[in-house]
C-alpha cells in the first residue's frame, strides 16, 4: 500500500530525480517549473536529494521549503539511520562503491539533526492518481528501495515489479541515474532521470519530466535541465569532494560504468534528445545514432599466432567454437612464423611480445619449435593453455626454454572458476583436477604462471571472485596474487546475440579518457584457415574467421584502421575494458 497519495488531475506534475546535493540544479529545476507553470506542490522528487555534490544542507532545506513530494531514496534511508554507508547497492570494491565512502562521508558530517528527521519520516512509496491511472512512485524499484532498473532489463523484470504492486497502471522510479519509459503489457514504467549528475551522455544537463492530462490520455515529456555546471564542479573541489565527479558534471560522462547494463554502456556519450510519449503508444528510442568507432593502429606492440582451432575440450561459450574436431583454422607452421617474424624484425621496432592461442596451442605439431623461434629472435612469449595432457607432454621442453629464457617466456592457464563445479560447467566433467594438476607442475618446473576467468557481473562481483581465487591459490600454494589483474586476469563474457553491435564514435572519444582501449591499437594476429595456401593477419584475437577483419597477408597490409562494429568490441574491449594481454 502507498504511505501516501498526489490527486493531480487538475495539471500537470513534474518529476525529478537525484538532486545529489547539487544546489546550482535544484534551483534551476524550480525555475524550470516555473516556466512550465507547475507550482511546487504538483513536483514529486524519486529520492537520493542527498549525494555527490557540495550542498548536502542546502538541497534538503530548499526541498522541504518548497513542500516538494520527497519519496524516500536509500541516500535518505542510510543518512536517516546514521548509516556507515550509502546503501546504492554498489558491488564492494568497484570504482562507485570507492568513490561513494568519500561523498557520504562528506554528507554525513554536514546535515544536521532536523535534516536527518525529515528524512526518516519520508514515504517509500506515493501514488499519483493523473489522468484516471495509477502510478507507484518509488526510489529503486518496489521490491528494493536501491535496486537499479535499466531500460534494457527483460520484459520480465519489469512484470514482477508491476506485480508487487498491483494494482498499478505503472511505476514512477528513480536511482539508476538514467531517464527511460518503458511499456509492458499495457503498463508503464518511467525514470524521469536525474538533475543533479549528466546522463553518461556527453553533455552537463540533467533531465526531468512533466506528465500532463490529456482528455483521457496522458503525455510523458522529457526535458533536458541546463543550470550553472561549472559552479557545481567548482564547489565540490572547493568541498575537497572527489574529482571524478566533479569532472563527470563539466564532461557528461560518468567516472565509472559499474553499474550499466551493456546496452546503457553503449549509449554512453549518445547526446539525447526531448522526447514525448502519448499514452498508449509506442516509447521511443532516446540515444541519437552515430557512426561506428574506428581505431588506428599506433604500432604493433603485441603479434598474436592463432596455432590452430582443435583442442582437447569443447567448452560451453567458446567463442571460436574451438573441439577436438574443429580444424577450420589449419595449425600454423613454423615457416610462415618464421616469414612474419622476419617482416615484424624489418619494419615493426616496437614489437615486444608474441602470444600463442588457440584451440589448444600444445596440440600444434610445431608449437616448441615456434615457441623457440620467437624466443630466439629476443621477443617474449605468452603462451595460453588449458594446462592439460597436450601441455603436461612438452613440460621438459619448456623446463629447458625457462632455463634458458627465464621469465621472457609466460604461461596463462583457463580456468574460468574457482570452483570445480563452476569450471567444470564450461570445461566439462572431469576438466578441474588435470587443470590444476598442470598449474601445479608449471608452479614446481618453476614457472610463475597467470590465471584466466571468465567473469560475469551480473552473476558474480569482481571481489567476489578474486577472493574466491585467492582461496584457492592459497590452498594449493600456487603464488598468484589474485589481486592482480595481469596474474589474475578476468575475461568478459561474449555474445554475438546481443542488442549492441559494436562501439559509436560518440563512445570511443569519450572513453579514450577515462583509459577505454582496444587490441586493434596495438596488436595483430595471424591465422591459417583451412584450404587457404598463406597465412592471413586479423584485427585481434576474438574475431579470426570474420572476413570483414581480415586485413591482409602481411603486416604491412594489415597495419590500417579497424571499425569497432562488432559486438565484440563493445562487450570484451571497450565497455568490458578486457585485454588479451592482461585485463585494464
Amino acid at each position: 500500500m502507498a504511505d501516501a497519495v498526489l490527486d493531480a488531475v487538475d495539471g500537470p506534475v513534474l518529476l525529478f530525480g537525484g538532486p545529489y546535493s547539487n544546489l546550482p540544479a535544484t534551483r534551476a529545476v524550480f525555475a524550470a517549473a516555473a516556466d512550465h507553470g507547475i507550482p511546487a506542490g504538483r513536483m514529486i522528487c524519486t529520492g537520493d536529494v542527498v549525494a555527490y555534490g557540495a550542498d548536502p544542507q542546502a538541497c534538503v532545506e530548499l526541498i522541504r521549503a518548497r513542500g516538494v513530494v520527497t519519496v524516500m531514496g536509500n541516500c535518505e534511508e542510510q543518512l536517516a539511520a546514521d548509516a556507515p554507508d550509502c546503501g546504492c547497492g554498489f558491488a564492494p570494491g568497484s570504482a562507485c562503491d570507492t568513490a561513494a565512502s568519500a561523498w557520504f562521508g562528506f554528507a554525513r558530517a554536514r546535515i544536521d539533526g532536523d535534516a536527518r528527521r525529515w528524512m526518516a519520516q519520508l514515504p517509500r512509496r506515493v501514488d499519483l492518481l493523473i489522468a484516471g491511472r495509477r502510478f507507484a512512485v518509488v526510489h529503486g524499484a518496489p521490491s528494493r528501495i536501491n535496486r537499479f532498473i535499466f531500460a534494457s532489463d527483460p520484459d520480465a523484470v519489469f512484470a514482477a515489479e508491476f506485480d508487487a504492486v498491483a494494482p498499478v497502471d505503472g511505476v514512477i522510479a528513480g536511482h539508476c541515474g538514467l531517464g527511460f519509459t518503458r511499456g509492458i503489457g499495457g503498463r508503464i514504467w518511467h525514470n524521469a532521470g536525474a538533475i543533479g549528475l549528466p546522463a553518461n551522455d556527453g553533455t552537463p544537463r540533467g533531465w526531468y519530466s512533466v506528465l500532463t492530462p490529456q482528455g483521457d490520455g496522458l503525455r510523458i515529456e522529457t526535458y533536458p535541465l541546463a543550470y550553472d555546471h561549472r559552479a557545481a564542479a567548482e564547489a565540490m573541489r572547493v568541498a575537497g569532494l572527489p574529482d571524478d565527479y566533479a569532472t563527470a558534471i563539466e564532461t557528461g560522462i560518468w567516472p565509472s560504468l559499474d553499474i550499466l547494463p551493456l546496452p546503457e554502456r553503449a549509449a554512453t556519450a549518445m547526446a539525447r534528445r526531448s522526447d514525448r510519449v502519448d499514452l498508449p503508444g509506442a516509447v521511443p528510442d532516446t540515444a541519437m545514432a552515430e557512426t561506428d568507432a574506428v581505431v588506428a593502429p599506433d604500432a604493433l606492440e603485441t603479434l598474436w599466432v592463432n596455432t590452430g582451432t582443435l583442442c582437447n575440450l569443447t567448452c560451453a561459450g567458446c567463442y571460436i567454437e574451438s573441439s577436438p574436431t574443429n580444424d577450420r583454422l589449419a595449425y600454423f607452421g613454423l615457416a610462415p612464423f618464421q616469414t612474419l617474424l622476419d617482416e615484424a624484425r624489418r619494419d615493426h621496432p616496437a614489437l615486444r611480445t608474441i602470444g600463442l592461442t588457440g584451440g589448444e596451442p600444445f596440440m600444434n605439431p610445431a608449437i616448441m619449435a615456434i615457441i623457440g623461434s620467437a624466443l630466439a629472435g629476443g621477443y617474449d612469449v605468452l603462451v595460453l593453455t588449458n594446462a592439460m595432457r597436450p601441455m603436461q607432454r612438452h613440460m621438459a621442453a619448456l623446463i629447458a626454454l625457462r632455463e634458458e629464457c627465464g621469465s621472457r617466456l609466460q604461461v596463462r592457464v583457463s580456468l574460468d572458476h574457482f570452483t570445480a563445479s563452476g569450471h567444470e560447467a564450461l570445461r566439462g566433467k572431469g576438466a578441474w583436477a588435470p587443470a590444476i594438476a598442470g598449474v601445479r607442475a608449471l608452479v614446481e618446473a618453476g614457472f610463475k604462471p597467470s590465471v584466466a576467468a571468465r567473469f560475469d557481473p551480473a552473476v558474480e562481483d569482481e571481489l567476489t571472485t578474486r577472493e574466491g581465487f585467492a582461496a584457492l591459490f592459497a590452498r594449493e600454494g600456487f603464488a598468484i596474487e589474485a589481486v592482480d589483474p595481469a596474474q589474475l586476469v578476468l575475461f568478459a563474457e561474449m555474445s554475438r546475440d546481443h542488442s549492441v553491435p559494436g562501439v559509436s564514435a560518440a563512445a570511443w572519444r569519450a572513453l579514450r579518457a577515462h583509459g577505454a582501449d582496444a587490441m586493434c591499437r596495438t596488436a595483430r594476429m595471424a591465422v591459417q584457415r583451412r584450404g587457404e595456401t598463406a597465412a592471413t593477419i586479423v584485427a585481434c584475437t576474438l574475431l579470426p574467421e570474420e572476413e570483414r577483419f581480415s586485413l591482409g597477408r602481411t603486416l604491412a597490409e594489415a597495419m590500417r584502421p579497424v571499425r569497432l562494429d562488432h559486438p565484440y568490441c563493445a562487450q570484451f574491449c571497450v565497455f568490458g575494458a578486457s585485454s588479451c594481454m592482461t585485463a585494464r
